[in-house]
């Protein structure tokens, strides 16, 4: 059986899960850990959200989506969008999926913490990126730190996979325990990397 990769999920958007992500990447990287993988974040202009863009944990960066009117001409491709948002599936899927080939590589330094947030809706428009998370959760030789919307209405497969898998543990996010919950995510890394 794989490692027990730790999880968790937020309540709503905006309850600080990237930052909480980006916070134990910190804390994981201080303390000499090999952290691999990528986070979300918000792209805002004026004060306004206009999109998300994939950023690797090295500080590579890539749209994820813009919204419609900012998303430019998608040159004939398919259009995915969720909500007002298009889906930059190609420069997504460029940058996120070289890294899970990293993922099973052996470096010298043991096993690694592989970062997946998030494993969301705009993510899901990739086959190429679902059967990479399937792999992921797989391997013996990482942990994954990742995050997993709360279902709201029609239920993601994968999504609903990673939650009921027995080697995940779930944490919520809230704005009341997004500060203290660190600790707990951190340590429940620190056993799955033993």
């Amino acid at each position: 059986m794989a490692s027990r990769p730790a999880r968790w999920t937020s309540v709503a958007g905006g309850v600080g899960k990237t930052t909480l992500v980006q916070k134990a990447c910190d804390a994981l990287v201080a303390s000499g850990q090999s952290v691999e993988g990528f986070y979300t974040e918000e792209v805002r202009e004026g004060g306004h959200r206009v999109g998300f863009d994939v950023v690797t944990v090295s500080g590579e960066r890539g749209h994820l989506s813009r919204i419609r009117d900012i998303a430019g001409d998608s040159h004939g491709r398919r259009e995915y969008t969720v909500g007002q948002y298009v889906v930059d599936l190609p420069s997504f899927e460029r940058l996120a999926l070289p890294l899970f080939e990293k993922v099973g590589s052996k470096d010298g330094t043991g096993k690694k913490v592989f970062v997946l947030d998030e494993i969301g809706k705009m993510e899901l428009f990739s086959q190429p990126f679902i059967k990479a998370v399937r792999q992921t959760l797989d391997c013996s030789s990482c942990a994954v730190l990742g995050t997993i919307p709360i279902p709201k209405g029609k239920l993601l497969g994968l999504v609903e996979e990673v939650r009921i898998r027995s080697d995940v543990r779930v944490f919520t996010v809230t704005r009341e325990n997004r500060n203290a919950i660190l600790q707990d995510i951190l340590s429940a890394l620190r056993e799955c990397l033993k």
